[in-house]
């Protein structure tokens, strides 16, 4: 019987979908297991094959946990707002959400096509009102909590696009999208203040079951740092007297002495009243020419160092000193005070600031003891500890002892104080775009927050539009919309709702929650089933979200915690990047038209092929590269092992035949291996040892029942549908009824235990050598004494016919691992 899973895969779907034997379970008494992928964006190019290589991972671990007799929550959705589909709208005038919808078609199908024992009762959708009337209740808890604020913050503005662009939307000053001029412009915008929650976000990794570097890139994105601020007056060009300060942020307060100039962001808001006379018009331009570079630009360590002298000086808090003030956009506005005391001897970024300007190099610090060297800080910087130098004060002390000297010295003269800061920056979450999710606040005439929406008033739906065009003057198409934007309070003012949206990561940073309670219709979900649920036992992604979704979804659901609202203070317990799937050695993408279709594969080879294929490549979190012709490879094996089950006529052939112990023994060797490689998802190996079984069962003959009804369910979770057919037909009979109520699915049968005592050999396969070279295999007893190996090797032909005529000098032996013949 030929292999055809074009027709036995889709009859398996079917008859799933009508038993719906994914269905979520119930009995809380049960142990749970919640397997959860990144829900995906819905776009128009569909899957790739890129994409189910996570899916596969989760829904086999999903499907074993099943087998285990666990409650199993495995859920999928749609992250549904983006920019993609509004963009459609602008270009077409069609509405975003009959894009989105037609995509979220399109991928329901290709995942239900790959067998993912998904329970798509829970399916979620970010765009759906019934979905994101509790993303806006989520708001004004943060509201409430004073963690969502407005405030005037620098933005991408594109003024041809007319709207506003994230970091990664502008390339070199331009947009993406078109190539035209954006500029860093000041704007009000709603932030959410995840800076309120810095600590507790880098305590609580220690407890998560997380890639290390995945942690350590949260760590360095929130950027704790101890420190010193330090305030230095200000002398303007003009000479006349000022009151202004500039007040710096420094880790090393033991190098004050260091301190030659200083820079401030171009965006600084002294930069305006210092900068006078011939100074002021080539900083004017160079602000201007900052305005039009993304953060990401600024912030590139190799970039050249540009600037411009205001003409204003500083006074040196220690020595007064004169210091020249300058402006670079390498100093961002957004990171610490937006100033920066600079001493080009001890860094890098300020040492090739100074000498692009021809300014003053001082060391203050000089390496001692065993790591003592000659170092010139003209030529280099050196970032190294050491000995206090040139700092009359701290002269001879160490680093540590520096630093709580001038941090005492500043905190008595009232120049300075300790002090903590950090890179994470509040979360801007105003969008001007029409797609997004309303923000539920009602404004006076003059902007200002009269308040958020009550629970009863929600949700605040999208309205009707004739135009998904931006406004062009910095506001969201909604502002146009009279009728939507204008209400009466309850004195019968005129009150005005947010025009701005939420960003697209709104409704990605707690759908994790609502799965465990998708249908209702009172609140975000019930606590008690979050309760059961929470956290997320195994989620898997890419880590690009390191610092994205990952953080923003522990940022809220620290709140919900707080709030009373939500079980659990982390979300995801065990997080796994799955590694890239390449082609020719390039990221598959649209762009790069090297995508390949899951539908193809499945149309060719069926989608167990594609889903044991893909978990076959190679180790699940590494980059692997796609080759079509492998894919016949992974075909036949499935082929073969159909042929163990059925006959030529497609009828059941095991037999209740004893098994041998050989067939015993690897049959629970490979129930060990599939279980252990599941839970480590090296599935690879798992496959591995399948195709082992598989080669042994035909070596042997094997057709016992007692052998390969057990290995069925271990293939279950990785070739469900094969899996399902072979068990109708040799197991249940194919005769019965799969549509019958309580048909016995092998994707619901329980897993096999092993015998821990078949899973130690007594025998052992091992390599003959004659001088060093592989001249045939023995098989021993395990721990065979050696002249038992000896013996059993002199009786192989192959090692026989390498010694002949020849004095055996010396036998090397080491039990279970080698034995070699020396001769001459």
């Amino acid at each position: 019987m030929a292999y055809q899973p074009g027709t036995l895969e889709p009859k398996w779907q079917r008859a799933w979908q009508e038993a719906n034997a994914f269905r979520t379970g119930t009995d809380t008494s049960k142990p749970k297991f919640y397997a959860l992928d990144m829900f995906p964006y819905p776009s128009a190019a569909g899957l790739h094959v890129g994409h189910p290589l996570g899916y596969t991972a989760t829904d086999i671990v999903a499907r074993y946990h099943r087998h285990l007799g666990h409650n199993v929550l495995h859920p999928m959705g749609w992250d549904a707002f983006g920019l993609p589909a509004e963009q459609h709208a602008i270009e077409t005038g069609e509405h975003p959400a009959k894009l989105t919808f037609r995509n979220i078609d399109t991928y329901r199908r290709q995942l239900q096509r790959l067998g993912f024992s998904y329970d798509w009762e829970r399916e979620v959708c970010t765009c759906d009102p019934d979905y994101y009337r509790w993303t806006q209740q989520i708001f004004t808890v943060l509201h409430e909590r004073g963690l969502a604020y407005q405030t005037e913050t620098p933005v991408n503005w594109c003024p041809a696009l007319k709207t506003v662009l994230a970091n990664e939307e502008v390339v070199d000053g331009l947009s993406e999208r078109g190539g035209h001029p954006v500029y860093r412009v000041p704007m009000r915008q709603w932030m959410l203040r995840i800076t309120a929650y810095a600590d507790r976000l880098l305590a609580d990794l220690n407890g998560l079951d997380w890639p290390e570097n995945i942690k350590e890139i949260q760590r360095n994105w929130i950027g704790k740092s101890t420190g010193a601020r330090v305030r230095f007056a200000v002398s303007p060009a003009s000479g006349e007297a000022s009151a202004d300060v500039v007040e710096v942020f420094t880790t090393r307060p033991d190098t004050l002495y260091g301190v030659t100039y200083m820079v401030l962001a171009p965006e600084h808001p002294l930069v305006e009243r210092i900068a006078v006379g011939e100074f002021r018009s080539k900083v004017t331009l160079y602000k201007d020419a900052a305005s039009r570079k993304s953060d990401r630009e600024r912030a590139e360590a190799a970039k050249e160092k540009t600037g411009e002298n205001t003409g204003a000086f500083v006074t040196h808090p220690l020595t007064g000193a004169k210091i020249p003030v300058y402006i670079s956009d390498y100093v961002m506005m957004n990171y610490g005070t937006g100033a920066i005391m600079a001493v080009p001897a001890h860094d890098e970024r300020d040492h090739a600031f100074a000498k692009a300007f021809g300014l003053p190099i001082v060391q203050v610090v000089a390496p001692q003891g065993a790591a003592a060297v000659e170092i010139d800080v003209q030529k280099n910087a050196y970032a190294g500890d050491g000995a206090i130098v040139n700092s009359p004060l701290i002269n001879g002390l160490s680093v540590d002892a520096a630093k709580e000297k001038i941090l005492a010295t500043l905190e008595e003269k009232g120049l300075g104080e300790r002090a903590i800061t950090y890179k994470l920056r509040d979360w801007l979450f105003s969008r001007q775009r029409y797609w997004g999710e309303p923000i539920p606040v009602l404004k006076d005439s003059a902007g200002g927050t009269v308040r958020a929406l009550r629970a009863d008033e929600l949700p605040l739906t999208l309205p009707e539009v004739e135009s998904y065009e931006p406004t062009g003057d910095g506001k969201s198409p909604l502002s146009a919309i009279r009728s939507w934007v204008e209400r009466k309070d309850e004195q019968g003012n005129t009150i005005f709702v947010e025009t701005d949206t939420m960003p697209g990561s709104a409704g990605s940073s707690w759908y994790f929650l609502r799965y465990c309670d998708p249908l209702n219709k009172s609140a975000m979900f019930d606590f008690e089933k979050a309760k059961y649920w929470m956290p997320v036992d195994l989620y898997v992604g890419g880590q690009e979200h390191a610092v994205g979704h990952l953080l923003y979804s522990r940022f809220w659901t620290k709140v919900l915690f707080d709030a009373g609202l939500s079980p659990v203070s982390e979300p995801f317990h065990r997080l796994v990047n799955q590694g890239m799937i390449c082609r020719d050695g390039a990221k598959m993408s649209k762009s790069k038209g090297n995508g390949v279709s899951p539908d193809e594969v499945v149309r060719d080879y069926g989608a167990d092929t594609l889903r044991v294929y893909e978990m076959f490549m190679g180790p699940f979190t590494q980059t692997k590269d796609w080759q079509d012709s492998n894919l016949a490879g992974v075909f036949r094996f499935l082929g073969r092992v159909e042929r163990l089950y059925v006959n030529d006529a497609g009828q059941g052939q095991l037999n209740e035949t004893p098994p041998t112990p050989g067939d015993l023994r690897l049959l629970h060797k490979t129930i060990k291996k599939i279980s252990e490689d599941i839970g480590s998802m090296s599935f690879n190996t798992a496959v591995a040892q399948m195709m082992i079984f598989v080669n042994g069962m035909y070596e042997s003959g094997c057709r016992s029942r007692a052998i390969l009804e057990p290995f069925l369910v271990c293939l279950a979770p990785y070739a469900p549908h094969l899996a399902e057919e072979l068990w109708h037909r040799a197991v249940v009979g194919a005769t019965s009824d799969p549509s019958q109520p309580g048909y016995p699915f092998v994707s619901l049968a329980p897993w096999p235990a092993f015998d821990p005592a078949l899973v130690v050999d007594d025998e052992i396969r091992m390599g003959v050598q004659v001088n060093g070279k592989h001249r045939g295999e023995i098989v021993l007893p395990v721990g065979a004494a050696q002249d038992v190996a000896v013996a059993a090797a002199l009786a192989n032909e192959q090692v026989r016919a390498a010694m002949e005529g020849k004095e055996l000098k010396k036998t090397i032996y080491v039990a279970g691992r080698i034995l070699n013949f020396v001769v001459g």
